[in-house]
């Protein structure tokens, strides 16, 4: 559970910023006992397609380390702002698009190798720069995306295939394939990432990516932005320097040119 520790301390951390007392708080989550000893009063909910939410019956939403599985992701995303009382805050914890990108690697290389061909063995995850247009696509103000990787070392690729498996992060990817994998195919992996992502010795690296959303239900009380041509102070009066005019060109420092 260590990828939930992160995750708690991210969220907690995030809610010691907000500087907030919220009295009515709901996490989603597949992990029901780590989360309910965290956040003792909050409503716990399991992480299927249609959210056990009621509308504006919390002041926060926590998605807790199950958006990266998810059929519907703005649809989860949807059900959350709709949970929202006006100016709720919610959270999301989820695994990115690096994770577990040494793995990805030394499977597909494997597979090529034995088979010439590939199939989706591990997940696909989404990419820092297209979740954070998920939260406004949700209806959320004030979105905010960000991510940290952590880099965790194993004895082996092998350990860390069981971890995966304790961890319920296997495959389920609909479309994976279901007939038995070439008999070499995991032996194979494993002698490819011992060789090249060894972190210390005896021991090989793991990257996962921790991604972190948040937003806001909209209000009246809010801050917004201002309008195109409301500024008052001219940017170059504050850099104290000369604002070039519309017809000014560059000045080419070579002069024999």
């Amino acid at each position: 559970m260590f990828l939930h520790d992160e995750a708690l301390f991210e969220i907690q951390e995030r809610l010691i910023d907000v500087n907030r007392s919220f009295t009515s708080p709901a996490i989603v989550t597949g992990h029901p006992d780590f989360w309910a000893k965290a956040f003792p009063n909050a409503r716990i909910v399991p992480d299927e397609d249609t959210l056990a939410l009621e509308p504006e019956a919390h002041d926060l939403v926590i998605h807790a380390m199950c958006l990266h599985w998810a059929n519907d992701p703005v649809g989860q995303l949807v059900q959350c702002r709709r949970a929202l009382k006006s100016d709720g805050l919610f959270l999301s914890a989820f695994l990115g698009g690096q994770t577990l990108s040494e793995l990805r690697a030394a499977l597909s290389e494997a597979e090529v190798a034995l088979t010439g061909g590939l199939s989706p063995r591990v997940a696909p995850m989404g990419e820092i720069r297209d979740l954070g247009g998920l939260l406004q696509r949700a209806g959320l103000a004030l979105p905010v995306a960000d991510s940290s990787n952590r880099t965790v070392s194993y004895s082996s690729p092998m350990a860390l295939l069981h971890d995966l498996r304790a961890m319920g992060e296997g495959n389920v990817l609909f479309d994976r394939q279901k007939t038995p994998p070439p008999r070499d195919l995991f032996a194979r992996m494993a002698r490819i990432y011992s060789d090249n992502y060894t972190s210390e010795p005896d021991r090989v690296a793991a990257t996962f990516e921790m991604i972190f959303l948040t937003g806001w239900a909209p209000s009246e009380t809010q801050q917004k932005p201002l309008q195109p041509g409301s500024a008052t102070t001219r940017l170059a009066d504050f850099l104290s320097t000369t604002e070039l005019g519309s017809d000014a060109k560059p000045v080419n420092g070579d002069k024999d040119q």
